[in-house]
């Protein structure tokens, strides 16, 4: 290179080494959270470089002890830089010379990022789920002691028909299990490695992708090399499942707050608070901080959708600024779920206030329609029968009274008034329906058998999951030990 050249060259180092915006550009900051991750990252990349002949074994085994070195000191200890992968780069290279600069070979920041993101957010999700698994056996513990336990059901807040604590609490753990399925099904995609795809247009060397996302316990790569490098649609695909299940803890929430204005439930003292000022309050506050992330994890979706759409391919900055919302969503929903799986876990039922309630607003209207049909009404004009009667008392003596002005004729010429009677008691009520997933104790025996067997089995699959990163974790720590 000419004298002439070289200036030129220093000059163009200059421009891009400084200015008002090279804080706002980096990221370094941020990516403390995908420190280890990259670690991980560049240790099976500088072995694959080193099995596949591209890098010697010797500057391999140098660039793998500053790795370690770099480890040991932190993040914090980083030199400044552009972004995280950038920062232990330029350590590497300053404890091991230019030499260092060869583990960036046959790759780009551009899979890298999107490796590292892969790579923590398994991790991330992981945690989600087992919060969930947490919160699904709380309810189900709450369903097997409350069985026989009658309340009032509501539509519209409304009192409708009763049912019981147990099939309340089925009810919401049916809507978890879907959450984890569709957290154990995102789980899939996010577990795909990216590493290789280089800037987006691959690379001439001859590296091995998929060795890499064995040492990295992926379950294989993400082919196309364009897509690999800039898709973000498992954070996407992410991000929805938790604001989904964000979406059933707020209901959840909403539910025991009603319960505990209404005296069915208290709520333990763990997850309450009381007034500064009224010292006799006891306040549901933790569940209606669970019943706000709702809010927070809706917005996460609508900040990264935004973010990611009409993106052209490849690699575009924007980037940078979507994962952040990925990251806040899988903490403050994973942490409200944790909440919500020990307020259920420890609070107490009120069995006397729930039955007392559980009639209430002649909430068996619908069981003793229900008789009157079964004993040869039509079910509308036993549906026209029993609104009259609501409207003079929810008692035999009312159904008696509208039978004579809607059929004109006594009521036990259709149905036997025993049968009529047994209808209008809440508990028995209740009983009689025992319909597939219905709250009769025999129908929620069924739905405790089927919803135990798929917990075991659920978390059967996040133990395997978590068995198989930590095979990987220690599968790439010997590969690494072998040259550092």
């Amino acid at each position: 290179m000419t004298e002439e050249g070289a200036d030129e060259s220093v000059i163009r180092r200059d421009r891009f080494s400084g200015g008002p915006a090279r804080s706002f550009l980096s990221s370094l900051a941020a990516d403390e959270r995908i420190f280890e991750a990259d670690l991980a990252v560049d240790r099976a990349h500088v072995v694959m470089l080193a099995e596949q002949g591209i890098v010697d074994a010797d500057t391999a085994g140098e660039i793998l002890t500053a790795l370690d070195a770099i480890e040991v000191d932190g993040h914090s200890s980083l030199p400044a830089g552009e972004d995280v992968h950038e920062a232990i780069e330029t350590a590497v290279i300053e404890q091991v010379g230019a030499d260092g600069g060869k583990m960036h070979t046959a790759r780009s920041r551009n899979d890298e990022v999107a490796t590292c993101i892969r790579y923590r957010l398994r991790e991330d999700v992981l945690r989600a789920l087992e919060a969930t698994l947490a919160l699904r056996a709380s309810l189900l513990e709450v369903a097997e002691a409350h069985a026989e336990t009658i309340m009032p059901g509501y539509t519209h807040l409304q009192p409708a028909q009763p049912t019981t604590v147990a099939h309340w609490a089925c009810s919401y753990e049916s809507a978890v299990r879907r959450d984890t399925e569709r957290l154990l099904e995102a789980y899939g995609r996010i577990n795909r490695s990216p590493l290789g795809g280089a800037a987006f247009a691959g690379t001439p060397f001859s590296i091995d992708r998929e060795r890499t996302a064995q040492l990295l316990g992926f379950e294989g790569v993400v082919e196309n090399s364009m897509d690999a490098a800039s898709s973000r649609d498992f954070l996407l695909e992410t991000t929805g499942a938790l604001s989904t299940l964000a979406t059933t803890l707020s209901g959840l929430a909403e539910d025991l707050v009603i319960f505990a204005n209404r005296g069915f439930v208290a709520l333990s003292d763990d997850y309450s608070s009381t007034s500064s000022i009224m010292p006799q309050k006891v306040n549901p506050d933790t569940l209606e901080l669970v019943r706000a992330v709702a809010g927070d994890a809706a917005a996460g979706v609508q900040g990264l959708s935004t973010t990611l759409k009409g993106l052209p391919r490849a690699y575009n900055r924007d980037l940078q600024r979507a994962t952040p919302h990925a990251w806040e969503t899988v903490d403050a929903v994973s942490e409200a779920t944790r909440v919500t799986a020990g307020a259920v876990a420890t609070a107490t039922w009120d069995e006397e206030a729930l039955a007392a309630e559980a009639g209430a607003g002649f909430s068996t209207a619908t069981g003793v329609a229900d008789a009157l049909a079964a004993g040869g009404l039509p079910f509308r004009t036993a549906h026209e029968l029993v609104a009259s009667a609501a409207e003079n008392g929810a008692d035999y003596a009312a159904l008696e009274a509208a039978a004579e002005d809607v059929l004109g004729e006594p009521l036990e010429a259709h149905v036997d008034p025993a049968a009529v009677k047994s209808a209008l008691d809440p508990a028995e009520s209740v009983a009689s329906r025992d319909s597939q997933g219905g709250p009769a104790p025999s129908a929620v025996a069924d739905q405790l058998e089927s919803a135990t067997a798929a917990l075991a089995a659920d978390e059967e699959s996040v133990e395997a999951l978590e068995a198989s990163l930590e095979g990987a974790r220690e599968t790439l720590r010997e590969e690494v030990n072998g040259y550092a």
